[in-house]
């Protein structure tokens, strides 16, 4: 997806978001837009939606968010509440938890289970590489109550994700969507959660989309 949208010409960076609880990691993001003179659209993925869902808007000239395969949780919610809002997730079986001395609990997904958990769609030696270079997320994190006031109510979003996907049901996501009020969705067919590595192309029209729409110049992905 980023080489899709720099061979658009819009500079794009991928944050490094950090994975450690909704409010520090958007306040990261937050520091990274704060650098960047341009108008920005923001895009996450995943627990990613969370993470732009939260950024104060005040940091810069945020013009449009994208949605790909992610949370867009109301005040109060987490991701948690969220993933039980409709079945079908098949996350938590798949999880293995490790303990770190600070007291939180990082979270990857079981690397045997990697593939048909997380990237279906995905070559299996692609597949493999994307379990064995993951980062973990806090259990913290995805339990943490997203703020009050959301930044998809203040701001055109756009939404995308895959019919097939494994952690975030499209039922869940198609609710978001709505009652975010979503310019326009894309629901793309037998596409699993990784619809960034599946279908780049597509996703990167979306983001495009966006920009356009925004009037913007680069786009900053969350995952």
């Amino acid at each position: 997806m980023i080489d899709a949208l720099r061979e658009s010409g819009h500079p794009t960076i991928a944050a490094a978001n950090p994975l450690r609880g909704v409010a520090a990691d958007a306040a990261a993001i937050g520091d990274l837009v704060r650098t960047i003179d341009d108008p920005v659209v923001l895009v996450g993925h995943s627990y990613g939606g969370s993470v732009i869902s939260n950024v104060d808007p005040s940091v810069g000239e945020i013009a449009a968010l994208v949605y790909v395969a992610a949370f867009a949780p109301e005040a109060g919610e987490s991701c948690l509440t969220l993933s039980g809002m409709f079945p079908g997730s098949t996350l938590g079986e798949a999880l293995r938890p490790v303990p770190r001395a600070d007291g939180t609990t990082d979270l990857y997904i079981r690397p045997e289970l990697f593939g048909e958990q997380f990237a279906a769609d995905v070559p299996p030696a692609a597949a493999a590489r994307m379990a064995a270079a993951q980062r973990p997320v806090t259990q913290e994190a995805l339990v943490e109550p997203s703020g009050d006031r959301p930044l998809w109510r203040q701001l055109p979003c756009w939404f995308a994700w895959g019919d097939e996907d494994r952690n975030i049901p499209a039922a869940l996501q198609r609710h978001m969507a709505a009652r975010a009020g979503a310019i326009r969705t894309l629901a793309i067919g037998g596409a699993s959660h990784a619809i960034g590595v599946s279908r780049p192309r597509a996703v990167a029209e979306l983001v495009l989309e966006a920009a356009r729409a925004g009037a913007t110049s680069r786009p900053v992905a969350a995952r």
